[in-house]
C-alpha cells in the first residue's frame, strides 16, 4: 500500500512505481504542489476549494446541507454536477511511440506514457477539487476508452483504474499505431461544446501534417478551448543526444529496425524535428491553441502550473 507521508517526499517520478494507489499519489502531488504555489510568486492563483456554495435567498431549499447548518448556523447548498465550473476532457495518446524511451532490462516504466498518466491523475484530482467536471479519453489508432466529464467519485475511480492499467509492466510492450488526426476529429464532434480539451501526445503521426493541423482546428471551430502538451524526452528526441557509436533503433509502432551511428545524421535530424515543431507552434498560435512542451525529464508539476495559467484565462 501507499503511505501518504512517504509520497509527499517523492520528487522522482520513477519512484512512484513502488506504490499502488494512483488516487492517493495524485492527491499528495496536488497538495504539495499547491503548498509550493502559496510560497511562490504564483500564490494569487485560484486554488481554493469548496464543496458547497452559499445559499441565495429565494431559491429552493431542496439542496441545503442541514448537517452543515447545524454545525455552522449558516446556510450552504450542496453543489451538483450541473453546477460545475468547467468541463474538461483529458485526452491521452497511448500508442507505442509513447513508450519511448524503452531500454533493455528496464525494471520500471519511465517514459512518455507514464509521465502522461501521473500528470493526468494529478489533474483529475485538481479539477475535481475545483468543482470542475472531468472526463478521460484514451486513444491509439482508435478511441480505446472514453468517459464524459462528470464530478462523481465513481467516475474518478473509473478513470484512475484505467490509468493504472496503462502503466502495468505487462502492458509495456504492446504494439499500437497512432491515428491522432481521426481521433481528434471524433473528439471535436462528440465532446460537450465549449469544453477544455487537454491533450497529452508526442504528436508523432503517420498522417500528413496538414491533416493533423486540420483536426486541431476542428476542435477550435467547435468552440473548445485546447491545451496541447507535447510530451517528449527532450534530450533524446529533440537534441538526439546519443553516444557516438552504432545503435539499433526500433520503431515502437511498426517494429522496423534500423542500425546506424546517430552522430552521422544528428545535424539533419535535429533540424528536421525543429522545423516540424516550429511549424506546429505557429499553427497552434494561429488557431489560438495553447501548446506547451512536457519534458519527461523535468518536474511534471510544471504541467499543473501551465494548466492553472490556462484556467485563469477562462474565468
Amino acid at each position: 500500500m501507499c503511505n501518504s507521508s512517504t509520497v509527499k517526499n517523492i520528487l522522482d517520478i520513477e519512484q512512484f512505481h513502488q506504490f499502488d494507489n494512483l488516487g492517493l499519489i495524485a492527491r499528495e502531488v496536488v497538495e504539495g504542489f499547491i503548498t509550493g504555489l502559496h510560497r511562490s510568486p504564483f500564490h494569487g492563483f485560484s486554488v481554493e476549494f469548496a464543496e458547497h456554495r452559499q445559499y441565495n435567498q429565494g431559491e429552493s431549499t431542496k439542496h441545503i446541507d442541514w448537517k452543515l447548518f447545524a454545525r455552522t448556523d449558516k446556510l450552504f447548498v450542496k453543489q451538483y454536477e450541473e453546477e460545475t465550473n468547467l468541463r474538461c476532457q483529458l485526452v491521452i495518446d497511448t500508442s507505442s511511440s509513447m513508450l519511448f524511451p524503452t531500454f533493455k532490462g528496464q525494471k520500471h516504466l519511465h517514459n512518455k506514457l507514464a509521465f502522461s498518466v501521473y500528470t493526468a491523475a494529478a489533474l483529475i484530482y485538481l479539477l475535481r477539487k475545483q468543482r470542475d467536471a472531468v472526463g478521460l479519453t484514451l486513444f491509439s489508432d482508435e478511441i480505446e476508452f472514453h468517459t464524459t466529464p462528470r464530478l462523481s467519485s465513481v467516475n474518478a475511480e473509473l478513470m484512475f483504474g484505467k490509468l493504472t492499467q496503462l502503466i502495468k509492466p505487462e502492458n509495456a510492450h504492446l504494439r499500437k499505431n497512432t491515428n491522432t488526426t481521426e481521433v481528434l476529429h471524433q473528439i471535436a464532434e462528440n465532446v460537450h461544446k465549449r469544453s477544455l480539451i487537454v491533450i497529452f501526445s508526442d504528436m508523432i503521426d503517420n498522417q500528413q501534417t496538414e491533416d493533423l493541423f486540420s483536426a486541431l482546428q476542428h476542435l477550435r471551430y467547435n468552440k473548445h478551448e485546447v491545451l496541447l502538451f507535447h510530451v517528449t524526452d527532450h534530450r533524446l528526441e529533440r537534441e538526439f543526444q546519443f553516444t557516438n557509436r552504432p545503435h539499433k533503433f526500433v520503431d515502437l509502432e511498426s517494429g522496423q529496425v534500423i542500425r546506424f551511428n546517430p552522430w552521422e545524421v544528428k545535424s539533419h535530424y535535429v533540424s528536421a524535428v525543429k522545423s516540424y515543431f516550429d511549424d506546429l507552434k505557429v499553427k497552434c498560435g494561429q488557431y489560438q491553441i495553447d501548446l506547451a512542451e512536457a519534458d519527461i525529464n523535468k518536474d511534471f508539476r510544471e504541467v499543473l502550473l501551465t494548466y492553472l495559467v490556462k484556467r485563469e484565462k477562462l474565468f
